[in-house]
């Protein structure tokens, strides 16, 4: 289970800062405010002449413009404020570090503390309590 969440976290981090070092733009065409086309990386379809013809002829009649499309691009741009780190591990930081993750590791884990350690018990040939007929009640 463990592994689990630890698999989960590590590609949700992944996909944070791929999503936070990349840029894309989404492109959207509208139509008398009506969703025609919507494109990713790429420029939207324009819509058909005769729709367009249709809503210019509905809007003529209005007092509004006589054009009715218009595009929205909605752009995001990509974070390339990315530092690289340089460590200069002494032995006293290695050491504690080392120590730090055992203990920590350590935690998780269960252990099963066994009082007569690996104490095997002698074999038997014979039962002895039903030879002597001793049983504890």
């Amino acid at each position: 289970m463990k592994h689990f969440f630890t698999k989960i976290l590590s590609i949700t981090l992944a996909f944070t800062v791929l999503f936070a070092t990349t840029s894309f733009s989404v492109n959207m065409h509208f139509c008398s405010n009506k969703l025609i086309d919507t494109a990713v990386f790429n420029n939207a379809k324009v819509c058909n002449s005769e729709f367009q013809n249709d809503n210019i002829s509905l809007k003529k009649s209005s007092i509004q413009d006589s054009n009715c499309c218009s595009n929205i691009t909605f752009i995001k741009k990509s974070d390339d404020n990315l530092k690289t780190i340089t460590l200069k591990l002494e032995n006293e930081i290695l050491v504690f570090s080392n120590s730090l993750c055992y203990s920590f590791i350590n935690l998780f884990k269960e252990h099963k503390e066994y009082i007569y350690g690996d104490y095997k018990s002698p074999l038997l040939s014979k039962n002895i309590q039903v030879l002597n007929e001793a049983f504890l009640i």
